[in-house]
C-alpha cells in the first residue's frame, strides 16, 4: 500500500509535506520549492488535494494544487499516482500545469506552462 502522508523530495530538491490523508481522501500540506520564477531562496506554499481511494491492491491516484501566493501570482495543479517497488520504496509520479496571472485577455496565450 502506498501512503501519501509524509515528506517527499523531487529531482529539483524541492520538498513536499503531506499531512495525514483523511478517510475521504482529502489532504493538506506545504510545498517548499527551490525552483521559483522570481529566483532567490526556497519558499513554502500551502497545498490542498485529494486522493482517490485505491481498489484492493491498486496504487492510488491523487491531485493537489499549490498556491504560490507568498512570492508569485501563480497556481500549480498536480495530478499523479503513487507506486511501491519490490523493495518497498514509495514513488510519486506527477504531471503539473502552472498558471500565472496576466494583465489582459490578449496575454492569455502565455499564462500557462
Amino acid at each position: 500500500q502506498c501512503h501519501l502522508s509524509g515528506l517527499w523530495r523531487n529531482e529539483q530538491d524541492s520538498l513536499m509535506e503531506i499531512l495525514a490523508v483523511r478517510d475521504d481522501g482529502d489532504f493538506q500540506g506545504k510545498y517548499l520549492t527551490w525552483v521559483t520564477l522570481a529566483g532567490g531562496c526556497a519558499r513554502a506554499s500551502p497545498l490542498m488535494g485529494a486522493q482517490q481511494q485505491p481498489s484492493e491492491g491498486g496504487w492510488p491516484t491523487f491531485a493537489f494544487t499549490v498556491r504560490w501566493d507568498k512570492f508569485s501570482n501563480a497556481t500549480t495543479a498536480f495530478a499523479g499516482q503513487c507506486f511501491v517497488d519490490a523493495a518497498g520504496k514509495e514513488t510519486l509520479t506527477t504531471m503539473w500545469l502552472l498558471r500565472e496571472a496576466v494583465g489582459s485577455l490578449e496575454e492569455d496565450w502565455k499564462a500557462t506552462r
